[in-house]
């Protein structure tokens, strides 16, 4: 019979066969899966993943620009993909500073206007299909929306160049909640436009809220299950959801401000059913990442579509816009970029498409205004 002592060295020999064999799987090449969590200077952790070896130099520089920047935010996510794949998804920070929550890849942020681009990919398939025609009034599609002096065209919606003005007083700060797409009109539907559509650029989130009515009325389902079915499901983004309040979304981060002293704050609440089209989404790094690869080639969208989407508008004057179809582009030649910037109560998003290198940069916070994002020079350190 085996004694008691006996049965406990076995034991304990046992588990350190199985943590050695853990180890050594825990070597191998992936992509985003945890592996520690390392508490850096400030007690700022950073969940910490292995990645593809070939690029192991390039990802530790890059990391080392991410980790210099760290007291400028209480959480944050990176994640870079390169000729189709995703090489680094990494969180640094907090998603919760009073809960001590560290940000991991399945971290979901709000992304802000980033919406835009992705409403655009629905946009497109429906152009695609036939069922939306860029020329032709917002009436065609929404006829109870108010005539204007002038007619505004789909396009000129899409490119910010129809006079539909943008957030005014303290509307970013909406806490009311919209149950249909429709129900968020009334907030802007009766303004007088800003100028004659065509003649000047202005940003306009509004103008994204008007097309998602103009998408739900030209198909059989809502806007937000048009989304899910249509775009974030095929392209595998299964970390993207709408910013509903009323629900329980799994690794929602905490939204925080800076105050005049440069501390962390709770984030004002906000509910932003207004705008789901030009604002209202959460997703991660990674599936940013994933969104913009899908973009990099035909496939998911025509090669037509890509480039009238990637393709910057023009005012009456002939003048650039630098504003496609919901993606700001820049560059020309070899050095074409496309991408968008987000921001939102309590949180702060780029997402950067290098067209010509196949690098995709997604980046995001959850604070608001917080600039400084080192999209750049990590552009570089992996474009050498």
């Amino acid at each position: 019979m085996t004694s008691p002592q006996n049965i406990r060295v076995q034991t304990f020999l046992i588990l350190i066969v199985l943590l050695a064999l853990a180890g050594g799987l825990a070597s191998q090449p992936v992509v985003a899966r945890p592996t520690n969590s390392l508490v850096l200077a400030g007690g700022l952790p950073q969940q910490a993943y292995q990645t593809y070896s070939e690029y192991g130099g390039k990802i530790e520089a890059a990391r080392a620009v991410v980790l210099e920047r760290m007291n400028q935010f209480p959480g944050l996510s990176v994640s870079v993909g390169i000729d189709g794949q995703i090489i680094w998804a990494e969180g640094f920070g907090w998603a919760d500073l009073e809960q001590r929550v560290p940000v991991r890849t399945t971290s979901r942020f709000r992304v802000g206007s980033v919406a835009k681009p992705m409403t655009a990919a629905l946009l497109g398939l429906l152009y695609e299909e036939g069922k939306i025609d860029l020329d032709v009034t917002v009436q065609t599609y929404v006829a109870n929306f108010p005539e204007k002096e002038y007619p505004i065209t789909i396009r000129q919606l899409a490119g910010h160049l129809a006079g539909i003005r943008h957030y005014q007083g303290d509307e970013f700060l909406n806490s009311v909640y919209y149950a249909t797409v429709s129900a968020g009109l009334p907030i802007f539907a009766d303004d007088p436009l800003l100028f004659e559509p065509g003649t000047r650029y202005s940003y306009s989130s509004y103008a994204w809220n008007l097309l998602s009515a103009v998408i739900e009325n030209v198909s059989s389902e809502r806007f937000l299950e048009q989304m899910q079915s249509q775009v974030f499901e095929p392209l595998g983004m299964l970390d993207t959801t709408a910013d509903q309040n009323e629900m329980i979304i799994a690794d929602r981060v905490r939204p925080y401000v800076r105050d005049d002293d440069g501390k962390f704050r709770n984030a004002p609440h906000v509910d932003n059913s207004y705008k789901w089209a030009g604002g209202g989404f959460l997703s991660t790094a990674a599936d940013l990442v994933k969104f913009g690869l899908a973009h990099m080639a035909p496939g998911f969208l025509e090669a037509e579509t890509l480039d009238e989407w990637f393709t910057s508008q023009r005012i009456a004057d002939g003048e650039e816009t630098g504003y496609g179809i919901g993606w700001s582009v820049s560059g020309q030649d070899a050095n074409r970029r496309v991408g968008h910037g987000g921001g939102s109560v309590g949180g702060t998003t780029t997402l950067g498409i290098y067209l010509d290198q196949g690098l995709v940069i997604a980046m995001v916070t959850n604070l608001s205004d917080s600039g400084g994002f080192p999209v750049d020079e990590i552009a570089e350190i992996f474009l050498r």
